[in-house]
């Protein structure tokens, strides 16, 4: 593992594809990658109605700075991303740039990250099956059977090929985002379209509500920088995924902050409050008069759910790969196959470990919607580590290659300062016991880590 900045301009020069298959997937297939991570028809049916009950009607505000927080991290890595491409993604920025023990913080807390996230929506797909049979048939699916499925078809399409991984992703996410989208514009063309002022004064949002309520909108981002994980298989991935990763913040975030908006604005009057619903979009379709488009937005907020497990699956296993690679992790899961040329062994231990965590919570009579949030939760942790860690590597790899700058220096510390900002927050908004404990959960997850490389480099060294 590199951990020294002696040999810089050589790691950075690097774009091994460690038996990956090289320069498959073009610039759309990679943007599908990081789109499908984040599963944004996700945050629109199940996200956006819990920010609305802490931020109310600065949901579409708290969205906007989300935003601008995700677009500096999203520059942060893209500039990474311009000087080497690898499996490892933020892991391998962080680590052939700063001390190992940075990097091992990073690989540990990424994995973490993209298998919480399986793990999280993979939970969410299990509450949409349910909403879906009971509105059809009056019939809630077994968990344990639906979670088998969802994982199992992830796991074997993660396996079978990258790019046909790509492309059902790309069709899913498409389909799913732009039902979405024609219910947003025929709502105000049925209802009549009105300027909601209350939410352009923020009208009884709170300070303390905002804090947590941005807290939750980090994790609709959760993900977006996933096509680094495609630097090996992406073609001119110094160009592609720089570009995929700016481009996904910023088109999530005004998808957000438009469904956001036209979701506290359709709920106006309704019996039912945005906070309290199952399915908003659903509602929101009858009100336009386009009531069999909500179901088809459940049905493809439930096949977005399964893109997001198998987008997961991908990117996990390529930081398995990678942390393999550099000896954090027994070498099997370094192996590629001949035939597919992708990391098999790396592919089934992910996809295990995200249905053995919600079988876990099924077998405790936990909803897929508790899944969805405590998962979820677990996962923004990991994300922010890397995010931080990534940030501050930044100015230190470019002075490693003698490009300097005072503006990217200025830009990493705010980068992290907005970084730490949410964490605290974060740990500031535990609304009860479960919640309060999941920090502590991921420093012992991430103690451990680090005690396991210490394990590993002194067995290297008495060899």
């Amino acid at each position: 593992m590199t951990g020294t900045s002696t040999t810089k301009g050589q790691v950075y020069a690097q774009n091994e594809n460690y038996g990956l298959r090289a320069g498959v997937l073009g610039p759309v297939e990679t943007l599908a990658q990081s789109v499908s991570a984040m599963a944004p028809s996700t945050s629109a049916s199940l996200t956006i109605p819990l920010v609305f009950a802490l931020a109310g009607n600065a949901t579409w505000f708290v969205y906007l700075l989300a935003t601008g927080a995700m677009f500096l991290v999203g520059f942060c890595v893209s500039r990474f991303a311009k000087l080497s491409a690898s499996p490892g993604s933020l892991y391998s920025y962080t680590a052939d740039t700063l001390p190992p023990a940075f990097g091992v913080a990073a690989a540990w807390g990424l994995l973490l990250a993209y298998l919480a996230t399986g793990a999280s929506v993979a939970g969410g797909a299990l509450y949409y099956a349910t909403v879906l049979c009971q509105q059809s048939f009056h019939w809630a699916p077994p968990a344990i059977p639906t979670l088998v499925a969802v994982c199992l078809v992830a796991g074997f399409i993660a396996y079978r090929d990258v790019k046909l991984s790509a492309e059902v992703m790309l069709w899913i996410e498409a389909a799913s985002v732009s039902l979405i989208v024609i219910v947003l514009i025929l709502l105000p063309v049925h209802v009549g379209l009105q300027i909601d002022t209350s939410q352009f004064r923020l009208q009884g949002a709170s300070l303390k509500g905002l804090g947590p309520a941005l807290v939750l909108s980090i994790f609709s981002f959760a993900g977006f920088e996933s096509a680094t994980t495609l630097g090996g298989e992406a073609r001119e991935p110094l160009k592609t995924i720089p570009r995929a990763v700016l481009q996904c913040a910023l088109l999530a975030g005004v998808f957000f902050m438009l469904c956001a908006y036209s979701e506290v604005v359709g709920f106006r009057g309704a019996s039912t409050a945005l906070s309290d619903t199952t399915s908003p979009l659903h509602l929101l379709a009858a009100k336009a008069g386009v009531s069999p488009l909500g179901v088809a937005i459940d049905c493809g907020a439930f096949i977005s759910m399964f893109a997001c497990v198998l987008a997961c699956s991908t990117a996990a296993a390529r930081v398995l790969l990678r942390m393999a690679h550099d000896g954090l992790l027994p070498t099997a899961f370094e192996r590629t196959n001949q035939r597919h040329k992708t990391p098999g062994t790396a592919i089934t231990l992910s996809t295990a470990l995200m249905f053995a965590a919600t079988a876990g919570f099924a077998l405790r009579g936990a909803t897929g919607s508790t899944m969805y949030d405590l998962l979820g939760s677990l996962s923004v942790f990991g994300f922010l580590t890397a995010y931080a860690l990534v940030a501050v590597a930044l100015p230190f790899a470019r002075h490693a290659l003698g490009r300097h700058s005072h503006v990217l220096a200025a830009v990493s510390v705010l980068t992290v300062a907005i970084v730490v900002l949410i964490a605290i927050f974060d740990l500031n908004s535990a609304a009860d016991t479960v919640h309060a404990r999941i920090p502590y959960i991921y420093l012992v997850y991430i103690a451990a880590g680090l005690g396991w490389y210490g394990i590993r480099r002194a067995m290297r060294a008495n060899r």
